[in-house]
């Protein structure tokens, strides 16, 4: 049984504000990284992986991380990513060398996947399906939204007044305090490990999977698409995953049973959650570099140009709730990636190379304000409602790897059309790039409305009862 409201909602905020750190860290990152290329002498190659070994292994680890919390305790798991989290930001904020900050990077990916699949977790615990985790998923979802233009904001002012370093420490700072309240909002219960074997063969070949597909993708734009790296890199992913298909219908203990994939609910709500991202994550890349490279906004203020959206996700997101209830979860799905198609295809056809904040990106963001929070957490919804008490982690790792991919593969395919629009466009640079941008976004909003499309096949899922969660009823 759950404890009072006022320790649930603190343990809520406690695992809410666990989100805000891991989306914020990314995007601060990704500002300082000039910074980190004039103070460590690295070229952009060496740059491109600083940011390139985070979402490798945070990609790679999430499956693994999450199925790990079901097996050896959630609150423990999530104690040791923030734990691996921290330490790895350290090493980072005192990196003499690009290669012993890709390193560090890649240590906080592992530390952020293990994070965040267990938070999530913890969550469902918290929160059996129905309005009260359809609320507390709104919460992440707001979180998500904001973390992505604090980390642009922190990231400018802080590399600009204290130096890119600085940025690494802040999360350790950060990380440092949400493990200590986890101690007192938590209770040592929670999560609690489940018996069961450990499916080692199927950890080795999934992770190594997802880990070189990530490679091969967030790679592919530096390296071509059709390079030998990436082919290679792609090509022994793939095996590997074909691999660990195969060792799963052996294990005795799989580490994804069969029975969990073959629920109809599950796989598609994983691919829309997939689609959505493929079409959001590249959307504030896009927005971000049209603001800076086309209308001259400096880094800053091309971070605050998003700030609009992210109030309307704010606003938004704590209200799904209730639309869910009253339109049905496929129904407010279908909205949502309509909504997401309509916005991307408006902010598409509005760019101009001469255009305004106020009169190309405004309006359009506004919309795809409100459709982000509609869709991130009707997908989650569809993707956990069928997840028993011991099935959590596996879940949370499904969905997050399923949303992580997608972002990965979005970045990947939405950068590569820019790019070849840009380049095959014969006019001044400013008029090359909207075009280039403009392909991209109307490539997005593609996806969208194929994700609308899919999202009238959807059956509402059966929802598992669930015990809940304790949590601490300490102050």
């Amino acid at each position: 049984m759950t404890t009072a409201p006022g320790p649930r909602r603190g343990a809520l905020a406690l695992l809410a504000s666990t989100q805000l750190l891991l989306i914020m860290d990314t995007a601060i990152v990704n500002v300082a990284l000039p910074s980190v290329g004039a103070d460590l002498g690295s070229g952009s190659a060496g740059l491109s992986w600083v940011a390139n070994a985070y979402l490798i292994t945070f990609g790679g680890l999430l499956l693994l991380g999450g199925r790990t919390a079901d097996l050896l305790g959630h609150r423990r798991v999530f104690l040791g990513g923030l734990g691996l989290l921290a330490g790895a930001s350290a090493a980072g904020g005192l990196a003499p060398g690009a290669g012993v900050l890709v390193a560090a990077r890649a240590a906080q990916g592992a530390g952020a996947a293990l994070a965040a699949a267990s938070a999530f977790a913890l969550l469902l615990l918290l929160f059996p399906d129905g309005p009260a985790r359809h609320r507390a998923l709104g919460a992440f979802a707001a979180m998500g939204g904001l973390g992505g233009v604090l980390g642009t904001v922190l990231g400018g002012v802080l590399t600009d007044l204290l130096g890119w370093r600085s940025t690494f420490w802040l999360n350790v700072l950060l990380a440092a305090v949400l493990a200590a309240l986890a101690g007192r909002l938590l209770d040592h219960r929670a999560g609690r490990p489940r018996p069961g074997g450990f499916d080692l063969a199927g950890a080795l070949t999934a992770t190594a999977g997802l880990g070189l597909l990530a490679a091969a993708l967030v790679g592919a734009p530096e390296a071509g698409w059709l390079s030998a790296r990436t082919l290679g890199a792609g090509g022994a992913g793939l095996a590997l995953l074909l691999a660990f298909a195969a060792v799963e219908r052996r294990a005795v203990a799989p580490l994804v049973p069969a029975a969990v994939l073959a629920r109809p609910a599950l796989r598609l709500s994983n691919a829309l959650a997939a689609l959505a991202q493929t079409t959001l994550f590249p959307m504030f890349f896009l927005v971000s570099l049209y603001l800076q490279n086309v209308l001259g906004y400096p880094p800053l203020g091309g971070g605050l140009g998003l700030l609009p959206l992210s109030l309307v996700v704010v606003a938004v997101a704590p209200q799904t709730g209730r639309i869910i209830f009253r339109l049905g979860l496929h129904r407010t799905m279908t909205l949502g990636f309509v909504l997401l198609a309509a916005g991307t295809l408006w902010l598409a056809l509005a760019l101009t190379p001469d255009g305004s904040f106020t009169g190309t990106v405004l309006a359009p963001s506004l919309l795809l304000g409100a459709a982000l929070p509609l869709v991130m957490v009707t997908t989650n919804v569809a993707a956990t409602a069928e997840a028993t008490a011991e099935e959590t982690g596996l879940a949370s790792g499904l969905v997050n790897t399923s949303q992580q991919f997608g972002s990965v593969l979005g970045l990947a395919v939405l950068v590569a059309v820019a790019t070849a629009r840009t380049g095959s466009v014969d006019a001044a640079r400013a008029a090359a790039e909207t075009a280039g941008h403009r392909a991209a976004l109307l490539t997005g909003a593609a996806f969208a409305a194929g994700a609308a499309l899919a999202s009238v096949r959807l059956r509402p899922p059966r929802p598992v009862p669930s015990p809940g969660l304790k949590v601490s009823g300490r102050p």
